[in-house]
């Protein structure tokens, strides 16, 4: 059980006099821990943020950049260099071009440079899969890409020198081995004591990346993970416990730097509030991440006590600086001090890392050629935002570039193409971009941007009942079909899926599971589905494998692999010219 130093004089008889005497003479040193999460392959900055929820664009803040990320973490280790710097998860996966053309490689070296210790695997980790995971950790060149391992170009070692750093997941566990994928827990002495720092992926990571991607593991419990360790960690005379978690929550108010220590809400209905709830009184500090936002709070762990729990943004636009008491007598913590900061790059007390920079701007100058090129133009902005059925223009756009890029004969003779809307990751904009390629000009790099997973495009043929069964999955509470181990209450939220041009449904949540999409309204050029006929559809790798919980595409027949989906978008460009918004007329709320 943890004592604060109050209650420890209680507790050995002294009184209250006795007790603040006894606050005098125990021994103590801090120690101070820097954390950051969602970093994503964010080598350059990632633009500004604001200075307040209201305050005007003029006023932002210049923010971000592994270089300036590096320069304010050497200035909080000059302050104490007793200094830990930890990562709660996804510093790569979903990452700018820069980072994604070399297979994240440019982020890890960098990583290394900036001084990452330890490395909680999240979700995005595992997008290419384990085996590239593991590339990460332990170095080498990748076994196709010749993009790998330019380190001769840019100033790192050949081979590609992998993470100085540690990755560590306790609750993935490989089911052929039974052992984790990676180490449970770091234990590192920093400041004369012993401090244990676990790390734990998010449960649900199964759900959002591609299947193929965790076949053979399983993700355990985070709660449960973390108090079976307890014991472990105390029998190698650790007494100061450190979570490093990729799961959080959301505080009801637009980020900005005056509000990122706040925690208004107590991150109530929040996964992270849940897990933090159940955790062991050992358990000292949580730093989280996976929902991109800044907040600093104090949850009641199992035992009631409040612990700080913190989350830093994401993309290296805010770091957390942690000051921890710790009792030099027994290990135990007396005290948690935690304020998130900007990484304010106008800053002029901060000197960014000269190194890092020279190595970013290297990789920077290899993909500039690639990323530069222009694929195609638009006659206005096409954005993600969607109409009240869920429907986006640029949903439309991407769907119809994979329809088109298989619908011939030989590439999958596809009637519909379906997109799901967390692959589309940003908007195409109209005004010209940095590479001064022109208004409506889209370049290689803004495509990639919008879709940066490098997905293949998959047809294969389901029935018309499967497409309404497809339909039904898309919303929250209809687990038909739905495999063994799979979410008990379906989606965590609507995911409604963009759709090619000549398909068309309707929509209404009416209370009850399955029964939102009224069958008679689900329509390939105008002609109604028939439940018992067969249809070649298109969707990428991701969600053939039963991604975001599509699970009924898994039952999908005769399957052939396509292009890639950037590639197919690009064609789309060559073959459309100057390309509009879609019309976001083909997904209706019905009467």
């Amino acid at each position: 059980m943890k004592l604060n130093k109050l209650a420890i004089g209680i507790a050995l008889g002294l009184g209250t006099l006795g007790a603040a005497n006894a606050l005098t003479t125990i021994p103590t040193t801090t120690i101070k821990i820097v954390a950051f999460n969602d970093f994503h392959g964010q080598l350059e900055s990632p633009g500004t943020f604001r200075q307040t929820p209201t305050s005007a664009a003029a006023t932002n803040i210049p923010v971000g950049g592994v270089d300036w990320m590096a320069g304010y973490i050497n200035e909080l280790k000059n302050q104490n260099p007793s200094t830990v710097v930890v990562s709660a998860g996804d510093i790569i996966g979903a990452t700018p071009l820069v980072s994604a053309l070399f297979h994240d490689e440019p982020t890890i070296e960098t990583m290394n440079r900036l001084g990452l210790e330890f490395n909680a695997v999240g979700n995005h980790e595992f997008d290419e899969g384990k085996n590239e995971l593991k590339r990460m950790q332990n170095g080498g060149c990748h076994p196709t890409d010749p993009n790998s391992c330019q380190g001769a170009s840019v100033g790192t070692p050949v081979p590609f020198e992998g993470a100085d750093f540690k990755f560590l997941a306790a609750n993935v566990v490989e089911t052929a081995t039974g052992k984790t994928l990676f180490p449970q827990y770091a234990i590192k002495v920093v400041g004369g004591v012993r401090v244990g720092f676990i790390g734990m992926t998010l449960k649900e990571t199964p759900t959002i990346v591609t299947p193929t991607g965790v076949a053979g593991l399983e993700f355990k419990d985070e709660a449960a993970t973390v108090n079976a360790l307890i014991p472990k960690l105390r029998a190698r005379g650790v007494e100061a416990v450190v979570v490093l978690i990729h799961q959080g929550g959301t505080i009801p108010v637009t980020q900005s730097k005056s509000t990122i220590n706040n925690c208004d809400g107590g991150l109530d209905g929040s996964p992270i509030k849940t897990i933090v709830n159940q955790l062991d009184d050992e358990v000292d500090l949580v730093i989280s991440g996976h929902t991109h936002q800044a907040y600093n709070c104090q949850i009641a762990n199992k035992a009631g006590r409040l612990i700080s729990v913190t989350s830093a943004n994401s993309q290296g636009r805010v770091l957390t600086d942690i000051d921890v008491a710790i009792n030099t007598a027994n290990g135990e913590v007396s005290s948690v001090s935690a304020e998130n900061i900007v990484v304010d790059r106008s800053n002029t007390a901060i000197t960014p890392n000269a190194a890092i920079k020279t190595i970013v701007d290297n990789y920077k100058a290899l993909s500039t050629p690639i990323a530069n090129r222009v694929i195609g133009s638009i006659s206005a902005a096409i954005t993600r935002t969607t109409t009240a059925a869920g429907e986006s223009a640029l949903g439309d756009v991407i769907a119809d570039a994979q329809l088109l890029a298989t619908q011939n004969v030989g590439f999958g003779e596809a009637v519909v193409s379906f997109m799901n809307p967390g692959g589309i990751r940003a908007d195409l904009t109209f005004p010209s971009s940095a590479a001064n390629e022109g208004d409506g000009k889209v370049t290689y790099a803004e495509a990639f941007t919008v879709q940066p997973f490098g997905n293949t495009l998959v047809t294969l043929t389901l029935t018309g009942a499967q497409i309404h069964t497809l339909l039904e999955q898309q919303f929250t509470g209809c687990t038909v079909g739905y495999p063994a181990g799979a979410p008990a209450t379906g989606q965590a939220f609507n995911r409604i899926m963009q759709v090619s041009n000549g398909f068309s449904y309707e929509w209404k949540e009416k209370g009850t599971a399955c029964d939102n999409v009224d069958p008679a309204s689900i329509k390939i050029n105008g002609v109604v589905v028939d439940p018992a006929a067969s249809y070649r559809v298109t969707v990428n790798n991701f969600m053939a494998d039963g991604g975001d919980q599509y699970y009924v595409l898994t039952q999908g027949t005769n399957r052939l692999g396509g292009a890639l989906d950037l590639d197919a978008l690009e064609n789309y460009f060559t073959v459309n010219g100057t390309v509009a918004p879609g019309l976001q007329n083909r997904i209706l709320p019905a009467p």
